[in-house]
């Protein structure tokens, strides 16, 4: 029985995900006992990239976001790389499903690029958080207080930098998870 047994966890990627980002993530969930499902825009497989160059894995799709239900789920995963989150950003299912993991007020995790879901979804104004430098002012535009550290949480939302950060992230996101809702959290 590990930390997150009985628990589900969203992952929502889309073609294009930084494949560390996904993979060592969800390796560690299941390793702490948690069901984990893939959650995209379109049913099938998704392509993984390895530093937004050239493509790598394949990874079947559990549910389409149009399907999938944020009440099933204890938390939500967004990998980065550059065309995942810009294809799921564009995306208003992919958008309520993440506004909704905020108002309930569960653990949110988002590495690298995927925080710019997060802006599209409108949940960062007044959040601490950190991602890859490049898109730093389009968090502070978005109203977030960005800081320069592998790992950020602020009330149940974890964000990290890049696969570097992958070990502190991962920690973190199984200690998150773990704890489940969050008062503090809010769309």
């Amino acid at each position: 029985m590990g930390k997150l047994s009985n628990r589900n966890i969203a992952v929502l990627a889309a073609n294009g995900f930084e494949e560390s980002e996904l993979t060592s993530p969800v390796q560690r969930l299941k390793e702490e006992g948690a069901t984990v499902h893939i959650i995209s825009l379109a049913s099938g497989k998704i392509q993984g990239m390895k530093n937004d160059r050239e493509w790598t894995v394949e990874i079947d799709v559990d549910k389409v976001v149009t399907e999938a239900n944020a009440d099933d789920y204890q938390g939500l995963l967004i990998p980065g790389g550059v065309l995942n989150p810009d294809s799921l950003r564009k995306d208003e299912d992919a958008l309520a499903f993440v506004k909704a993991f905020f108002e309930a007020g569960k653990p949110v995790a988002a590495i690298c690029h995927g925080p710019q879901v997060l802006i599209s979804a409108g949940v960062v104004e007044g959040r601490n958080l950190t991602s890859t430098k490049t898109i730093k002012i389009d968090l502070v535009n978005a109203g977030a207080e960005w800081e320069d550290s592998e790992v950020v949480v602020d009330q149940g939302l974890v964000t990290s930098r890049s696969p570097d950060d992958l070990p502190a992230f991962n920690d973190k996101i199984v200690e998150e998870f773990a704890e489940g809702v969050h008062d503090g959290q809010h769309a």
